[in-house]
């Protein structure tokens, strides 16, 4: 999964205004306490982060 499809998804998820934000804010503790952002900064592959999202936000199935 590339950055552009993981934002993507996350903007289908949450809404264009609010997926950054949510991004740069919510503590998931799958990826080590860090934001989606921090993770993906760190160098975390977009497919683990998105794992990660989609766990955390208990989305259905066909949106993994």
């Amino acid at each position: 999964m590339r950055h552009t499809e993981f934002w993507a998804r996350m903007e289908s998820a949450l809404g264009p205004a609010y997926a950054r934000a949510w991004a740069d804010q919510f503590v998931i503790g799958d990826l080590g306490e860090r934001t989606a952002q921090q993770a993906l900064d760190a160098g975390e592959p977009p497919k683990v982060v998105w794992a990660a999202v989609w766990r955390t936000l208990d989305l259905p199935p066909s949106e993994r």
